[in-house]
């Protein structure tokens, strides 16, 4: 069966971004980049893929799992499909309708949406964010790939935004980068 992975980059304090969706704060590295590009290309945009060189297959996921808030900064610059290399869902109530045929929109139950997908055939599926997004979606997290970066946000947008749930993850495996940055996988207990 697929997993639903939530692949994500957090602070120190556990914000995926800022509070105007900011996320350029982080600090990368050549190192770090060039491992990314390498292991998990499917994750860069498309439009970022081009201008890279980057032209590999995806490796991981075919399908990819955003809210609004994540989509969001692709339309303010004209993209409306900004992964066009994967199966792109965008979860929302606020958007009454996408004009991309690459993207569908999914203004119901994401649980539900999550369980049909990994009943299909296919690799794994990118939870790309956000908060809200993957509090509700907490229960159908496999797995979490977690780009720990060292800085303080302040406040933004947490990595988890929703009810009390305690749920538990086993690290297993990390990887240090020259920035100071971990990359930490974690499994479902």
């Amino acid at each position: 069966m697929r997993k639903l992975v939530y692949y994500v980059a957090v602070s120190i304090d556990g914000y995926i971004a800022g509070p105007g969706g900011e996320f350029d704060f982080y600090p990368v590295a050549d190192d770090m980049a060039a491992w990314f590009n390498t292991e998990y290309p499917e994750t860069v945009p498309a439009h970022i893929r081009a201008q890279s060189g980057i032209d590999a297959p995806n490796k991981r996921f075919d399908t990819l799992v955003m809210g609004r808030g994540t989509y969001q900064p692709a339309l303010d610059i004209g993209i409306t499909s900004p992964y066009a290399h994967l199966r792109q869902y965008v979860v929302s109530t606020s958007i009454p309708e996408i004009a991309d045929p690459g993207v569908e929109l999914v203004s119901g139950d994401p649980v539900g949406l999550v369980r049909r997908l990994k009943e299909e055939d296919g690799m794994d599926i990118w939870l790309c964010g956000g908060g809200k997004l993957a509090g509700s979606l907490l229960p159908e997290i496999d797995e979490m790939i977690v780009k720990s970066y060292p800085v303080v946000a302040g406040s933004g947008i947490p990595a988890f935004s929703g009810e009390f749930r305690p749920t538990l993850f086993t690290p297993a495996q990390r990887r240090s980068f020259s920035n100071g940055a971990y990359v930490t996988w974690y499994d479902r207990v």
